[in-house]
């Protein structure tokens, strides 16, 4: 199992010490340094930036949105870094949510699997550098009637293959996944869930695509906070803001996929209690709600021992890199929780 890191949103005034921790993740060994966008800033910026900073570590979107741009304005992207960095750009792709794809994008947020299953297939086409037309229900490249016609890539990628990745939370989106991508962006991942909430989605994909689960990337984001082992539920509530947002308040009432995810971790009570809180305004109820099992299922909190034992535990559950988003206010910490990552995948036998 390999390690990652994930930065995050750039631009929340912490700029400098992300660099510094995906520079210290390059000298450490850390196979992947992702970054993520929402409405704020973009990934490829800032992937750039870091790749050119860097030496070794992979540089990977989690994600670049698909309702942000035509797919084939993504293999340009995905094209560019990977000739930029030397071939280390994973692409990771993800629908997003309605608030954002409507509100942000003005993309009506319909059919979400249709459209990354032709997403996909053209932003392949594009990057294998064919002649690119396309037919679907959602985008017809040329379109018919006027000037265009088909175009060819002009940028070489360093690869012939850059490795695709799809966030995917609901069983349908995991099936797809498995069946038409390299890899999956898990978020909230229990290690003691893993194989009814993810895994066995993948695999049936796997499967209808006449493939096996070998080569493909299963990649779970983790929040991980160093701490004495007595202090683990202190660290817990750390995450209690982050937890009841995704699972209360992000996306509606109707499409809030996190909450769904929690009620198929047996969380279905509580789920619903924490949505009804954060949506009525009381976030700090919603936070006072989630389950300790809940965030300690799905973070890496205290000693280097117990984290390293966790770690055998997503290693056995199926994972093949684990994405960690290191906890601390200052740059002092997260570089602390950094290096413990390190260290707990060692003394777990992983490394």
């Amino acid at each position: 199992m390999q390690l990652g890191i994930n930065l995050g949103y750039w631009g929340a005034g912490m700029d400098a010490d992300n660099l510094a921790v995906a520079k210290e993740a390059d000298k450490l060994g850390y196979a992947v340094c992702w970054a993520a966008e929402a409405y704020g800033s973009d990934a490829p910026t800032v992937l750039a930036y870091v790749a050119a900073q860097t030496e070794r570590i992979d540089i990977g979107s989690a994600i670049m949105q698909i309702p942000a741009r035509q797919p084939a304005m993504t293999a340009m992207t995905a094209a560019t870094l990977d000739s930029l960095s030397g071939g280390r750009f994973r692409l990771g792709l993800g629908v997003s949510g309605p608030q954002v794809s409507e509100g942000w994008y003005g993309v009506k947020f319909d059919k979400p699997l249709a459209r990354t299953r032709e997403y996909v297939d053209i932003v392949r086409r594009a990057m294998s550098r064919e002649r690119l037309s396309y037919e679907g229900e959602h985008w017809t490249l040329p379109l018919p009637g006027g000037p265009g016609k088909p175009l060819k890539l002009t940028v070489h990628p360093q690869r012939e293959h850059i490795p695709l990745y799809i966030a995917a939370i609901g069983p349908k989106n995991l099936e797809q996944t498995g069946e038409i991508a390299d890899g999956a962006l898990l978020i909230f991942p229990a290690a003691e869930h893993l194989e009814e909430t993810a895994l066995t989605h993948l695999r049936a994909g796997r499967e209808k695509a006449g493939k096996t689960m070998e080569g493909f990337d299963v990649v779970p984001t983790l929040p991980l906070a160093l701490g004495a082992d007595q202090d683990v539920p202190a660290l817990a509530d750390m995450f209690r803001p982050y937890t009841a947002l995704y699972v209360g308040g992000m996306g509606s009432r109707k499409q809030n996929f996190y909450n769904q995810l929690a009620q198929r971790m047996g969380y279905e009570k509580e789920a619903a209690e924490i949505q009804d809180k954060y949506l009525g305004g009381d976030k700090e109820g919603a936070g006072a709600a989630v389950p300790h099992q809940l965030i300690d299922s799905t973070t890496l909190l205290g000693s280097v021992e117990r984290i390293a034992e966790r770690m055998q535990a997503y290693a056995a559950a199926g994972v093949t890199t684990l994405t960690l988003a290191p906890a601390g206010f200052t740059l002092d910490e997260r570089i602390a929780a950094l290096r413990a990552g390190t260290e707990a995948l060692e003394r777990a036998g992983l490394a």
